[in-house]
């Protein structure tokens, strides 16, 4: 008992949860022990507190819980916007914290995080679970073959289908202001990959952006799904009143008016959901990047042009389209005299192919590991979307170096 850390909660939704406290309170309870939960909606931080055996002190407080369940280490998975409050809260009470994806959502929050970290010598882990993916480790390994030679481009384009894609238009996640856009809460995932196949920082970015597939783009449209006049005709109506979405949002609603079916067609939507960015990084390597949140089929591919060779990865997954319920996944590896090279998989199986739960693993037995994030690495996944949506306000490209210093 006396050797077990420590953790405490901010954020009680689906992620929290499911990746954290449940899995902690089955399977880690010798070495982890759950001292707080807040979360702003106390229906929800009482409905993880019921799923982990009703034993865990609530807080409506983040403050007092800081105070009287003296974490050792917090765990952040609120809403993008505020990571940087409960995260420099957290350092200047004398806890380490483990934030999820993305660090923060600008580069002026960022500053604070890292200035707090500074100060206080704590430390920030920030949860980049692709990096844990068999599939990402086999793509960072093949990347370093001398076959390739150095790295002189990299060619990467993601794609979400438009069950997962949709979802981000009807949540928090569609005003920038939550999220910083899908630039900063989705592709920092993305970016992260790059930079730490690389071994290198982003140094440039020029990015174009636009929303051209949700927004206020149909007329037959709603506040939000429920009671939508349009419910039986619309293919992204979903119903929150029943499944796994009833107890956490629907029964939730009514302190916070926190609407989880909200309209992917509403004016106030202002994230983009087609973008496209180059980047140049500071050994030379130059990055093409695009996104689009409305493809036929999930999933993402990746070209990396060296010197001697070329590397092609895919993979392909989804809930809707030709490949749902199936994963394909390949990495090949080409030289220059026509030879090439099938990189051998292994069958992936778990949330994002099992990455959460060895990041998880990682997190709590504190084994050694070079996979895990720093608040730089975080911080620098990040950058590249602070630029990318400044260069797409201001029309311009944007130094890394003008954002952020680290």
């Amino acid at each position: 008992m006396l050797n077990r850390k420590r953790y405490a909660f901010v954020g009680a939704g689906n992620r929290c949860t499911y990746m954290y406290a449940v899995p902690m309170a089955r399977e880690y309870a010798d070495i982890a022990v759950i001292v707080g939960v807040f979360d702003s909606n106390a229906k929800r931080a009482a409905l993880l507190q019921a799923r982990i055996g009703g034993h865990v002190p609530v807080y409506d407080d983040f403050a007092v819980m800081l105070d009287e369940a003296k974490p050792d280490v917090v765990i952040v998975t609120s809403i993008d916007s505020t990571h940087h409050t409960y995260i420099v809260q957290a350092l200047f009470a004398g806890c380490d914290v483990i934030s999820e994806k993305p660090l923060t959502i600008d580069e002026d929050k960022c500053a604070l995080i890292l200035d707090a970290e500074r100060r206080t010598g704590k430390r920030v882990t920030v949860t980049f679970n692709l990096r844990y993916m068999p599939f990402m480790g086999r793509l960072k390994e093949a990347a370093a073959e001398p076959t390739l030679g150095t790295i002189t481009q990299v060619h990467f384009e993601w794609h979400l289908d438009t069950k997962h894609g949709a979802d981000y238009f009807r949540r928090w996640h569609r005003r920038k202001a939550n999220s910083g856009g899908l630039l900063v809460h989705k592709s920092t995932h993305h970016f992260d990959i790059v930079n730490w196949v690389l071994g290198d920082e982003p140094a440039e970015v020029q990015a174009f952006g636009a929303t051209r597939f949700y927004g206020p783009t149909r007329k037959e449209r709603g506040m939000r799904c429920s009671g939508c006049a349009y419910a039986g005709s619309c293919e992204f109506h979903i119903d929150i009143r029943e499944g796994g979405h009833k107890l956490l949002y629907s029964d939730c609603e009514d302190v916070d008016q926190y609407y989880r079916d909200a309209c992917v067609f509403a004016d106030e939507i202002d994230i983009e959901d087609t973008v496209s960015l180059t980047a140049r990084y500071a050994g030379g390597a130059m990055m093409s990047y695009s996104l689009t949140a409305y493809a036929p089929y999930e999933g993402f591919r990746i070209v990396i042009t060296g010197t001697k060779g070329r590397l092609e990865a895919a993979y392909t997954e989804g809930a809707v389209g030709p490949y749902a319920g199936h994963t394909i996944q390949s990495i090949r590896l080409f030289d220059r005299h026509q030879a090439v090279i099938d990189i051998p998989l292994g069958e992936e199986s778990g949330s994002h192919g099992g990455g959460d739960e060895r990041l998880l693993r990682a997190l709590l037995t504190g084994e050694s590991d070079d996979r895990q994030a720093t608040s730089r690495d975080g911080a620098l996944s990040c950058a590249i979307g602070f630029a990318a949506n400044r260069s797409i306000r201001e029309g311009r490209a944007v130094r890394i170096a003008d954002l952020i210093t680290l």
